[in-house]
């Protein structure tokens, strides 16, 4: 890894801006290694998302799935008004699930209303295998009216994990996906053009795909107390 640090003082104040850039895991480098994933996907399903962002979303999340790695683990939560999981517990990502999974993804048709809530408690539920990075995508159209419970809920459920937002279109609580995803460590995606959700999902689920650098974090002097733009660093990824 490349780091580098930035300073300026500015009306009093004294500003710093850290730059790391991961190696390049395309590299011929034994040093860098990928840690197996267990990825729980987490779609909307709701009568909103109904024609084409339920189509393209559909196929997105059919090859996200294609492309896990056997040795990951993976799961799936659907949920309109009420939530469900494909399995019982996150299974080993090995191609006779993946080929169930996409399966089962492809029957899926959008109907009912929407409540988040039962749908983020089966995904945060239980923790992952020693040595597995697990990656939360939780991908809705739906505007958040309980905020105050669903940060609540990540805050308390999500543990070692990282959460990472997709909003589709005009509606979504674009305030609450993007805090909740930076206190999960991860990122929230708006993808405002329905044309674009499965180039621009299909880009995200690339990326998550190269975690090189995990667990990051700051060693602070004694007596120091910064400001900082965000209270947990995000891993590092490929590109």
């Amino acid at each position: 890894p490349i780091a580098g640090l930035f300073t300026e003082a500015f009306h009093g104040e004294h500003y710093l801006l850290a730059m790391v850039l991961p190696p390049d895991p395309a590299a011929d480098d034994d040093a860098t290694v990928v840690p197996p994933r267990e990825v729980i996907f987490v779609l909307d399903i709701s009568g909103s998302m109904g024609g084409q962002s339920i189509r393209q979303a559909k196929a997105a999340l059919a090859l996200a799935i294609d492309r896990l790695d056997d040795q990951d683990r993976f799961n799936l939560v659907i949920f309109n008004h009420t939530a469900t999981a494909l399995f019982a517990s996150p299974r080993s990502a090995d191609p006779a699930q993946r080929a169930m999974a996409v399966q089962f993804v492809n029957r899926l048709e959008a109907d009912g209303g929407t409540e988040m809530a039962s749908a983020l408690r089966l995904a945060l539920a239980g923790a992952p295998p020693a040595g597995f990075l697990r990656q939360i995508i939780f991908l809705t159209d739906g505007a958040v009216g309980n905020e105050a419970e669903l940060f609540d809920l990540v805050e308390k459920s999500l543990g070692d994990g990282r959460l990472f937002t997709i909003g589709i279109g005009a509606a979504p609580n674009s305030y609450f996906m993007t805090k909740a995803a930076e206190s999960g460590r991860g990122t929230f995606t708006h993808i405002g053009k329905l044309a674009e959700v499965s180039d621009r999902m299909e880009a995200l689920f690339a990326k998550l795909e190269s975690p090189v650098m995990t667990d990051l974090a700051m060693t602070w002097a004694v007596g120091v107390t910064p400001d900082l733009s965000r209270d947990t660093l995000p891993d590092l990824y490929a590109g």
